[in-house]
């Protein structure tokens, strides 16, 4: 089945009857038989999913009877079909991520001798028995990677008796450990052709690897092990196997030095505290990517050994690491292409280190500590970059505005880098960039005109938030005057990304290319209706929130299915909700945050079953709270509709909201009783300290083909009313547990079940009309920060359990009816009396009224103590301070000093702690890595 005419060249025969001029065929030069069918499905990138072929594999194939060569990675079909095992002239068998309907492996495989090279890796297949693994003579290289191979019988015995086996790629394969040790037992007889050795993330012991690899005296080039469970310190023989090239063991929580028998392997490290010495670069050129941690102990110079330097050609990678210190002498690279080192802990200067590098296209420098000033005369000799990422440093660029560059930069990442004020107008010769963000750069001007008459068609990703930018907005298509010709644009599958937000722009929204799939306009002054927007469907993030934007939405959110962020909050709309709303099936975060909408939430929004955060507070809305909220929407994890005019009571089946952590109804006119059933709220149940998430985030969109893909995160943000003011709450959101009915006609007794919320952090039931006692397990929520039960008709004493919450920060039980002494501990006495006044029976301290049996005499046997107590005293005296203060002058000065003055002992104190860091960081990694897969 040919859903989208990948195969359109062989159903038109009348323009190309010659077969071998279809798409994907080739034919031999001498016979004009069909060689070769390469039929993978295409990526595509505008609607980001493959486009392939499904269906059966026909077995008319059969009569391509010199078939070598077959590739239908990445399409689905029902399975592979046993006829393949017939093509005796197949030398290469691609069958990568495809989705089998049935999983199984045909044995008929077996029978292709001549067959070099199979690839099953991410297909949605099951091999438990390979015998027919162990006919295939010619096999040369065998990936298996992502099929489970926990319960396969014999896959890796029959795998490594190939004699013509040469690299097999086992990632991620469950392999069990009984099956490593007989896999790895036969090793010995591996042929001297096998080279390359993959079994990254498999979770195997050292015991299981490293018995055989150390005796084995086979051929073996290029072996990872990375992201096992090696652990302990990285053994010496390693160094000894004498034709490896590329050893990577990053992530296996390995401790120690890097030994130096090392000298010939290029090695990904992952958590060793040794600084490296000079054999360390010694083949460093042909890494292609440098992963995991190399920490320097001390801030010195960073230096390559001379050695090493005629050795990195083009390219050079240390992104990622804990290096620290200063950038060396860069002048002995001056052949280097590429070089990267974001994310690590280097300081100092930049820029009188990048002259020599005439060469260079590709520099990364993002995420460190570098500081001071870049001039034109710094960059001028780099004619040919086209990719520079200074982000999130402490650099300045002073570029005089009339400077024409000698380079024509394709990216351009300068966020954080203060651009003295003005536009940089040194951009007017970059007509070529995809990809600009100068966001928080200081900039305090309006934008020209020629920057957006310059504007690039493909422009990928355009940051400019956090500014102090004024002005409007143009158009950016269409129009008499387009900025954008859409003639050229609107097949370049670009996908946009627009983050404008936190500046000063003003004036209507502008036009936007149709394939935006993020747009960012908060925090700005736009006025007027957003029905210029109703075009842009193939959106995924858009933030619309704390502008002056009115009138009605409009009602056209039928065709936006790809939208996963819709923030709107804080403007001035008015009307009712539209129903095509409910059209955005896969929509996590919907918010109309403090604006004038009316009516009744649309029972369309039922379909929206992907939410997770829905704010429609600060609002008018009426009517009921539907059932559908609870049954249909069972993902959310914050539900805040406050400060509305709903009514009814509080349905049931919110309850049905298990992963639930901040439900706000408060400020409505919901009447009745407390569900019992609040105990279903299991996110709000968890007794595990860690259990939520510090942040809610969803990465709506990447920066692909760009090492920038990270920068588009979006984190869900709420504003909940906290101890007596609203807050804002956004990476700190997925620790708030929060349960807020306050402000509403509610009746009955607070329900028992409601001491189960142990997660909960605040808790606010005040302004009710609630009857009854206090829950007297209310101490079992030990995590309380916030709790007001005030203004309620509660009854009876205060609960001693209540004296147990030892965080509380807010207690309000104010005019209520409750009586009795109140508990004595020195948490529920630290609150001051406003949080009890207004109940006349209470008594006891801080409140004034005393309880009965209270009364104090003259001759009370506390003023006897504190007579004694005036005596004893007048041991702390003048001479008392003098010795304390001798005392720690000594201790502070005689430790410190002993630092300062003896290295030894400073190098051995401050690498202690550096060690015990570094551990920690390795663990959090490992661990990390591990639940990731």
């Amino acid at each position: 089945m040919d859903d989208y005419a990948l195969l359109k060249s062989w159903r038109d025969t009348n323009a190309s009857p010659d077969c071998c001029q279809w798409r994907g065929v080739s034919c031999s030069y001498h016979t004009g038989e069909v060689i070769k069918l390469d039929l993978p499905a295409i990526m595509s990138e505008e609607l980001e999913q493959p486009l392939g072929l499904r269906g059966e594999i026909d077995s008319s194939l059969l009569s391509l009877i010199s078939l070598r060569y077959l590739d239908l990675s990445g399409n689905s079909f029902t399975r592979i079909s046993e006829f393949i095992g017939s093509f005796k002239n197949m030398k290469y068998l691609n069958l990568v991520q495809i989705e089998f309907d049935s999983p199984k492996v045909p044995s008929q495989l077996g029978n292709l001798s001549n067959l070099q090279t199979l690839d099953l890796s991410y297909s949605s297949v099951s091999i438990r028995n390979a015998e027919w693994l162990s006919r295939l003579s010619s096999l040369k290289y065998l990936n298996l990677s992502s099929i489970d191979l926990s319960e396969s019988f014999n896959v890796l015995n029959n795998a490594i008796r190939l004699p013509s086996l040469v690299e097999l790629h086992l990632v991620n394969c469950y392999l069990p450990n009984n099956s490593a040790r007989s896999f790895v037992s036969t090793m010995t007889n591996l042929s001297n052709s096998f080279a390359v050795l993959d079994l990254d993330s498999n979770s195997l012991p050292s015991s299981t690897i490293y018995p055989w690899l150390f005796n084995f005296s086979g051929s073996l080039t290029d072996i990872n092990l990375s992201d096992n469970e090696l652990l302990v310190t990285i053994p010496e023989a390693f160094g000894t196997i004498q034709n490896l090239q590329t050893l990577d063991l990053n992530n296996n929580g390995l401790e120690g030095g890097i030994q130096s028998s090392f000298g010939n392997l290029i090695v990904a490290y992952s958590g060793f505290v040794r600084e490296p010495t000079t054999w360390f670069f010694t083949r460093f050129y042909q890494i292609y990517s440098f992963e995991g941690i190399i920490p320097w102990r001390k801030s010195v110079e960073w230096t390559i050994p001379g050695k090493v330097r005629a050795k990195i050609k083009s390219f050079l990678d240390l992104a990622d690491n804990f290096i620290n210190g200063f950038l060396p002498d860069l002048s002995p690279f001056a052949s280097l292409r590429e070089l990267y080192f974001e994310r690590n802990l280097l300081n100092g200067t930049l820029a009188e280190k990048l002259g020599p590098l005439s060469k260079l296209q590709f520099l990364g420098a993002s995420s460190n500590f570098f500081h001071g000033t870049i001039t034109q005369s710094h960059v001028t000799n780099l004619s040919h970059l086209i990719y520079l990422d200074l982000a999130y440093n402490s650099l300045a660029l002073a570029i005089d505005p009339e400077w024409s560059p000698t380079f024509l930069l394709d990216i351009i990442s300068l966020s954080l880098c203060k651009l003295r004020g003005s536009f940089p107008g040194w951009l007017k010769n970059q007509k070529n960039f995809s990809v600009l963000d100068i966001s928080e750069a200081g900039i305090n001007d309006s934008i020209p005109t020629w920057f957006w008459e310059s504007l690039n068609p493909g422009i990928r990703y355009l940051n400019l938030s956090s500014n102090q930018i004024c002005g409007t907005v143009p158009n950016l298509i269409s129009g008499n005057s387009p900025i954008i010709d859409m003639s050229s644009y609107k097949f370049t599958g670009k996908s946009p990304i627009f983050d404008m937000s936190s500046n000063k722009f003003t004036g209507n929204i502008p036009l936007f290319p149709f394939d935006t799939v993020s747009l960012s306009l908060n925090n700005n002054k736009f006025t007027g209706p957003v029905s210029s927007l109703c075009n842009l469907t193939m959106l995924k993030l858009l933030n619309l929130s704390n502008n002056k934007l009115s009138g009605k939405l409009p009602n056209c959110w039928k065709d936006f299915d790809r939208m996963s962020i819709l923030n709107l909050e804080f403007n001035q709309f008015t009307g009712s909700i539209p129903d095509s709303m409910g059209a955005l099936f896969y929509i996590n975060m919907m918010s109309w945050l403090g604006n004038s909408l009316t009516g009744e939430l649309p029972l369309s929004l039922q379909n929206c079953t992907e939410l997770k955060l829905l704010d429609l507070g600060e609002n008018q809305l009426s009517g009921t709270i539907p059932e559908w909220v609870g049954e249909s929407l069972s993902m959310l994890v914050v539900l805040s509709l406050p400060s509305n005019r709903f009514n009814g009571t509080v349905p049931t089946s919110l309850c049905k909201l298990e992963n639930i952590q901040i439900l706000d109804l408060s400020v409505n006119n919901l009447s009745g009783t407390i569900p019992k059933c609040l105990n279903n709220f299991s996110a709000m149940t968890l007794k595990e300290e860690n259990s939520p998430d510090a942040s809610i985030e969803f990465n709506a969109v990447g920066l692909s083909r760009t090492r920038l893909r990270s920068r588009a995160l979006y984190v869900f943000k709420a504003l909940l009313q906290w101890k007596g003011k609203k807050t804002t709450y956004q990476k700190m959101l997925g620790l708030v547990v929060s349960l807020d009915l306050s402000s509403n006609r509610l009746t009955g007794e607070i329900p028992g079940e409601i001491t189960s919320l142990v997660s909960l952090i605040a808790l606010n039931l005040s302004r009710n009309g609630l009857t009854g006692p206090i829950p007297k397990d209310i101490g079992q929520l030990s995590r309380l920060d916030f709790l007001d039960l005030s203004r309620n008709n509660l009854i009876g004493v205060i609960p001693t359990s209540l004296s147990q919450l030892s965080d509380l920060g807010v207690l309000d039980l104010s005019f209520n009816s409750l009586s009795g002494r109140i508990p004595r501990s020195i948490q529920l006495q630290s609150f001051d009396v406003t949080s009890y006044i207004g109940n006349p029976a209470l008594c006891g301290l801080p409140l004034p009224n005393e309880c009965p049996g209270d009364e104090t005499s003259s001759s009370n046997p506390r003023d006897e103590n504190i007579v004694e107590q005036e005596h004893d005293d007048k041991f702390i005296s003048k001479g008392f301070f003098v010795s304390i203060a001798t005392g720690f002058a000594f201790g502070v000065f005689g430790f410190y000093g002993s630092l300062a003055l003896i290295d030894s002992w400073r190098y051995a104190f401050f690498g202690f702690f550096t060690q015990v860091g570094i551990r920690v960081l390795v663990t959090i990694k490992i661990n990390f890595n591990k639940i990731k897969r």
